[in-house]
């Protein structure tokens, strides 16, 4: 009996250290590399007219940073995929509470408010200065909801007495799923409400996706979908309309010339760094809108210095890039070992394809300014490592795909 025991760990250990997926993990690296090239190029001049500190003129300061991150990013991405994934099922409900205490936490002395807004947390020199909370919070909801989801199939479906009016409303909501959603909508709307007020709308629409992504693949009524968006679109422009903050980045999404100087200098010469590449760009390198016209070209507007060197054709080989990895996501999720890696992967990667989704909308002013960065190229090196760990998180459940068989 304990040569038996031995020899079912030792099955699982095996397939926990199977091969991980080749294609995936150097579109990761490919697209980090380009990355780090790109972000010494955009923040060079940045840093270099920064006298404050800690920069201190130091024109490599970000670049090392984030060169840094990127290296600690690796080793935990590889650390991760060597990791059974069915772990994460139990850990899922910890890393939730911890993600929804640091949020709690912004509101507190330990918030940092940057550009009149409270997202990120002091964290002294562990983690960098600060980091932003939302980042855990995306990954910790689809990990909770990926683990409860996937034993949707097995469990039954709750019976109350018929001799109650109550009884037989309660059947009627179980009937039409209305009392499976509850316990993830009052999660939701928890972590939805902690960070609408930061504020952080394109976080709140990220972490709604991510969480919408798990459900759907899960097997929720459409109906239900169409119902909850409806009125999820209802209330995002209601706080809009409410509220200074988003009325005022809408109207100058608008029409940017309302405000040239102020709140429409940012898009306004993002379109044009990006005009001024034309087909093959300038050059790596000799990009001219980094060189103070740019707002923080190193951080979210990093794409159109992107544009403006390597031109259309780089941008959208880049793009590109994005598409493969994110298809291939995909593709590791379909092929998944199990639903809980199924589910994991589509609330992973549906993350980061409308994270860079919102970033280029930005960029081109498609869509009004989010505050969201392109994933692997802007400067934050606390993003870069938690991304890095969502891919190794993909990788650890790609060890575990069954071979195709031979016949």
């Amino acid at each position: 009996m304990a040569r038996k025991a031995k020899r079912d760990l030792t099955m699982e250990e095996q397939l926990a250290r199977g091969p991980l997926d080749l294609p995936f993990l150097m579109l990761v690296l490919l697209l980090l590399g380009i990355g780090l090239v790109m972000l010494f190029s955009a923040s060079y001049y940045t840093a270099y007219r920064d006298s404050k500190p800690p920069v201190n003129n130091n024109p490599y300061y970000y670049i090392i940073r984030q060169a840094l991150f990127a290296g600690a990013g690796v080793v935990v991405m590889y650390i991760i995929s060597r990791i059974n994934y069915q772990h994460f099922r139990w850990m899922s409900p910890f890393v939730l509470a911890g993600a929804i205490g640091l949020l709690v936490l912004i509101y507190t002395p330990l918030g940092v408010t940057i550009n009149d807004v409270t997202r990120w947390l002091k964290v002294g020199l562990v983690f960098g200065p600060t980091f932003q909370p939302s980042e855990i919070a995306k990954v910790a909801v689809v990990l909770f909801f990926s683990a409860r989801l996937c034993k949707r199939d097995t469990e039954h479906k709750r019976r109350f007495t018929r001799r109650t009016g109550l009884g037989r409303t309660l059947n009627w909501l179980e009937k039409i799923g209305f009392l499976e959603l509850v316990p993830y909508g009052v999660i939701l709307l928890v972590v939805a409400v902690l960070v609408v007020f930061e504020p952080h709308m394109s976080g709140t629409i990220l972490i709604a996706v991510g969480a919408a992504a798990v459900l759907f693949v899960s097997g929720i009524s459409m109906g239900w979908f169409v119902g909850l968006g409806s009125l999820a679109i209802a209330g995002l422009t209601f706080i809009v309309f409410m509220t200074d903050y988003m009325t005022r980045k809408i109207n100058i999404w608008l029409d940017p010339w309302l405000d040239p100087r102020n709140g429409g200098f940012q898009p306004i010469q993002s379109m044009l760094s990006i005009a001024s590449g034309g087909l093959l760009g300038r050059g790596l390198g000799n990009s001219n809108q980094k060189y103070g016209f740019v707002p923080e070209p190193e951080n979210d507007m990093i794409f159109s210095i992107v544009v403006e060197e390597l031109g259309l054709v780089g941008g959208c080989l880049i793009l590109l890039l994005f598409a493969l990895l994110i298809i291939r996501g995909y593709w590791l999720a379909l092929h998944a070992r199990d639903k809980f890696g199924m589910l994991t992967i589509v609330g992973l990667i549906t993350l980061l394809a409308f994270q860079v989704f919102f970033n280029i909308g930005v960029v081109t002013n498609l869509i009004p300014n989010t505050g969201i960065s392109l994933p692997f190229f802007s400067y934050g090196g606390t993003a870069l490592v938690i991304q890095l760990a969502e891919m190794g998180i993909i990788l650890s459940i790609s060890r575990q795909i069954p071979a195709p068989r031979k016949d």
